[in-house]
C-alpha cells in the first residue's frame, strides 16, 4: 500500500471512491473494458454480505438452485417490454465451436425467462405452488459508463423467483422481500434505506410493480441498493406457466422476481467512509478487529507477542473475526494507517508497558483520533472488545441516518427543489404526472427514487402542479 494520502471526499468523492476500492484492495479492473476483478478483500465482504441474505431467504422458506448463464435469444423477445428494456444491454453469443449457432444465445442479463421456461414444466397443480427458488450469479449488461462494484458489465448478485397462485400471495412476496433487504440494509450494513415504490418509468421491464430501498450516498446522491419486483401474470403468460386450481380450472400463475447486486458494497463504502479510507459495519467487516503489537526488541517482542497471540486466540474462540498483525519491516504507524484504510472497525494496541500495566489500548475506526481511543485491563478485555463491537455497529447507523436526515429536504416549489438536489434528496408533495416527471429529470437530472411507503395520513399540495394529493415522493440525483 502506498502512503501517499487519498483524495478528500470534499475535494473529488469519485476520485476518493476509485482510488479507495483498488488501494484497499477491494477490487481491480479487468482486461475487459468495464469488467472487474473481485480481490480476496473484496470477496470476503461479499461472502458476509451472501450469508446475512441468504440466512434471511431460507428462514422465509426460499431455497436456491442454479440456471444456465446462456439463455435462447427468442427467450426475452417472448415478453414485449422486457427484451425492449434490456435489449440494448445484451451481450449475445453467436459462434460456438467454431461454428454459427443456429439461434444467437444471450448472455443472462437477468433469469426471468430461463426461470420461467423451466416453471412452465415444474409447475402443474395449485399442489405445487409457491415455488420459491433464488439463485447467487452473476450476470452481464452492456453499460458504457462504467464504475467498479456500481455498475460494471458483469457484476454478482442474488436473483430470487417464485411463483403463487394468486396476485395477493405474490404482492405479499414482493413486499416481505423488501422488507427483507430493508431488515438487512439496516441492521447489517447500517444503511438506513428508505423503503419505496417505483414510478411507472422507473419499473423494471416486465413488471406490474416494482419497489426498491434507496439509500443517500456520501455526496448526497441516491443509490437503489435492492429491488422488487410483482411480475404479475406477464411472464406467466408468456412462458405459459399454468396451473390447474382446486376448482379445475387452468390459470396463470402471478410470479416475482426481486434481487440485490455487490453494488451494496459500493454503498457501505460512499456511505461510511471517510478521509482516511474504509469504515466497515462490525457485522459485515472481513477483518473485525485487528491486534498491532508494539516492540523494539527481541525481549520486548516476546513478551508483547505472548500477550497479543493470548488475547488473539481468546477472539477466536468467541467467534470475532480477528487478524493478529505480524508484518516485519512496517512502523506500528504504517500498520495502523494500513488498518484504517481497510475500514476494521476495531484496531487492538499491544507494547511493552501495555503489558506491564496489564491493559490493552482499544482504537475504534468509527471515531478516530484520541476520541476514539481508550485503555481496558487485559483481563475480561474480550468482554469489553465484543460489546464495543456491537456499539461501532449501532453509532454508524446513527451517524448516517443523522447525515441523510439532515439533507432530506421538504420542499414546496421548483426552486427550492433545484437547490435542495444539490446537497441531498427532495421530499415532495406529488400527483404523479408522468410528463412532469420525464420534464424534472431532463431539466435537473434528478429521478423520481422512489413513493415511500411511510406516507403522511394527510393531504398536501404537488410542488408542480398545485393539485391536493396525499403522496409524497423523494427526488434526487443517483448513481
Amino acid at each position: 500500500m502506498s502512503e501517499q494520502k487519498l483524495p478528500t471526499r470534499a475535494e473529488d468523492f469519485n476520485e476518493w471512491y476509485n482510488q479507495l476500492v483498488l488501494r484497499a484492495e477491494l477490487a481491480d479492473y479487468a482486461p475487459v473494458r468495464g469488467c472487474m476483478i473481485v480481490r480476496p478483500y473484496g470477496w470476503a465482504l461479499w461472502e458476509n454480505i451472501q450469508a446475512a441474505l441468504d440466512r434471511r431467504f431460507k428462514a422465509t422458506g426460499h431455497l436456491n438452485a442454479a440456471f444456465p448463464l446462456l439463455i435462447p435469444k427468442s427467450f426475452l423477445e417472448r415478453e414485449a417490454s422486457h427484451v425492449e428494456g434490456f435489449s440494448p444491454e445484451l451481450a449475445v453469443v453467436t459462434i460456438g465451436g467454431n461454428k454459427e449457432l443456429e439461434e444467437p444465445l444471450v448472455v443472462r442479463p437477468t433469469s426471468e425467462t430461463v426461470i420461467g421456461h423451466a416453471y412452465a414444466r415444474w409447475i402443474q397443480s395449485y399442489r405445487d405452488l409457491p415455488v420459491l427458488i433464488n439463485q447467487w450469479c452473476s450476470v452481464v449488461r452492456w453499460e458504457l459508463r462504467t464504475k467498479l462494484f456500481l455498475r460494471t458489465l458483469e457484476f454478482f448478485w442474488q436473483e430470487g423467483h417464485t411463483a403463487h397462485a394468486t396476485f395477493e400471495e405474490a404482492e405479499a412476496e414482493t413486499r416481505q422481500m423488501l422488507d427483507v433487504y430493508t431488515d438487512f440494509a439496516v441492521n447489517e450494513a447500517a444503511l438506513p434505506v428508505i423503503p419505496g415504490i417505483k414510478s411507472e418509468s422507473e419499473r423494471f421491464a416486465g413488471a406490474d410493480r416494482t419497489y426498491s430501498i434507496e439509500a443517500m450516498m456520501g455526496d448526497g446522491k441516491a443509490l437503489q441498493a435492492g429491488t422488487s419486483h410483482n411480475l404479475g401474470q406477464n411472464f406467466a403468460r408468456a412462458f405459459d406457466i399454468q396451473f390447474l386450481d382446486r376448482d379445475g380450472e387452468r390459470k396463470y400463475c402471478w410470479t416475482t422476481s426481486w434481487g440485490m447486486s455487490t453494488r451494496i458494497v459500493g454503498a457501505i463504502i460512499m456511505v461510511h467512509g471517510d478521509d482516511q479510507g474504509l469504515v466497515l459495519p462490525p457485522r459485515l467487516a472481513p477483518i473485525q478487529v485487528v491486534v498491532v503489537p508494539i516492540h523494539k526488541n527481541e525481549d520486548e517482542r516476546a513478551r508483547v507477542m505472548e500477550s497479543a497471540t493470548g488475547l488473539y486466540q481468546e477472539m477466536v474462540k468467541v467467534g470475532i473475526r480477528v487478524k493478529l498483525d505480524t508484518r516485519e519491516g512496517l512502523t506500528p504507524g504504517f500498520k495502523f494507517n494500513d488498518w484504517e484504510m481497510r475500514g476494521v472497525p476495531l484496531r487492538i494496541e499491544i507494547g511493552p508497558k501495555d503489558v506491564e500495566k496489564g491493559v490493552v489500548v482499544l482504537a475504534r475506526r468509527d471515531r478516530p483520533g484520541k476520541e476514539g481511543k481508550s485503555v481496558v485491563g487485559r483481563e475480561g478485555a474480550i468482554v469489553t472488545i465484543a460489546s464495543m463491537l456491537e456499539d461501532i455497529q449501532l453509532a454508524m447507523l446513527a451517524k448516517a441516518r443523522a447525515f441523510r436526515d439532515a439533507r432530506l429536504h421538504d420542499v414546496s416549489d421548483y426552486n427550492a427543489f433545484k437547490e435542495a438536489i444539490e446537497t441531498g434528496f427532495a421530499r415532495v408533495w406529488w400527483d404523479g404526472d408522468a410528463a412532469l416527471e420525464r420534464q424534472i429529470k431532463e431539466e435537473t437530472r434528478a429521478t423520481l427514487r422512489c413513493i415511500p411507503l411511510d406516507q403522511p395520513d394527510q393531504v398536501g399540495t404537488c410542488f408542480m402542479t398545485g393539485r391536493p394529493t396525499r403522496t409524497q415522493a423523494i427526488f434526487a440525483r443517483a448513481y
